[in-house]
């Protein structure tokens, strides 16, 4: 198969995000789709179904700088801090020391904290996590992996990460559970808010494969977190808690669908502030790359 060549005539607002190795990551090699587009017209066609469907809301970015690329290097920062979390809990190691690419466009910072969990140790229920752990580690590997791999050039850094953000996730099985869940339900929930912002139906298809394996992750842990009894708390005022902290075993709204998050309210979350305009916080201390980098009203 013959590599693609940039055109000369591609804008800055016109990014080919690298759709081949997108295709092939995606097993969709062969198909001609189109590049990507801005999204000013599609968030004209976004404003006609919010009218005609209640209480669906677009996500808060700004159409006239914001395009496909840009979102997928949102997705890129959450998929890194994920893969990081994963990686350090069950290797001991961060995702640039197992040989995964960090570099990029923006500020590249460290991954500070975490450590090894001792799955292993103990009962039954600790080494089968491990195993479920270790399989959720190799997906979040590939992400970023594939979405490193999409934008190329235009490929964002890793911003520096505190994995203590919390002071938990680390200490033990039950730690790690909380802060699993956290992580696989905010994501979920980031990409679906995501979703309605991307102009290219080859980018939507490989972000709704994404979404699904993201959905499939915190469905499986979220049902360990009711097995055992474990404790968590909201990341804010629409999360919905498993038992035995909370009713319900899935994420999902009274039309029994998954919750939404805008980007802004997935950052505020990442940052632990809610506060309008704040850029940096919490698991990203000095903020995440790309244009999509705060936390919105």
């Amino acid at each position: 198969m013959e590599n693609e060549k940039k055109s000369p005539e591609v804008t800055t607002q016109e990014k080919t995000i690298g759709r081949r190795s997108l295709l092939q990551g995606a097993g969709l090699a062969g198909f001609g789709f189109a590049s990507a587009t801005l999204l000013a017209g599609r968030l004209g066609m976004m404003d006609k179904l919010t009218a005609a469907i209640p209480g669906l809301k677009v996500p808060s970015v700004h159409a006239q700088s914001i395009d496909d690329a840009d979102i997928l290097n949102f997705a890129l920062n959450l998929e890194y801090l994920e893969a990081e979390f994963y990686t350090v809990a069950t290797t001991g190691k961060t995702i640039k020391e197992i040989g995964i690419g960090t570099d990029g466009v923006g500020n590249g910072g460290p991954t500070t904290g975490g450590s090894r969990v001792a799955f292993e140790a103990g009962s039954v229920f600790p080494r089968r996590l491990h195993d479920v752990a270790l399989e959720i580690t190799y997906d979040e590997q590939q992400h970023v992996r594939l979405l490193r791999s999409a934008l190329g050039t235009y490929a964002i850094a890793k911003p520096a990460i505190n994995l203590d953000a919390l002071g938990i996730g680390f200490a033990n099985f039950r730690q790690f559970l909380k802060l699993s869940r956290a992580f696989e339900d905010t994501g979920v929930s980031a990409y679906a808010g995501a979703a309605p912002l991307i102009s290219s139906k080859t980018y939507l298809g490989v972000a709704a494969q994404i979404l699904a394996v993201e959905a499939y992750h915190a469905g499986n842990i979220r049902l360990m977190i009711s097995e055992n009894d474990v404790e968590t708390t909201k990341t804010d005022s629409q999360d919905v808690l498993p038992p035995p902290s909370g009713n319900k075993y899935f994420t999902t709204d009274s039309n029994a669908l998954a919750l939404v998050r805008d980007p802004g309210q997935v950052l505020a979350i990442a940052y632990g502030n809610s506060t309008p305009g704040t850029t940096a916080g919490g698991f990203f201390p000095d903020g995440v790359n790309g244009l999509i980098n705060t936390v919105s009203s």
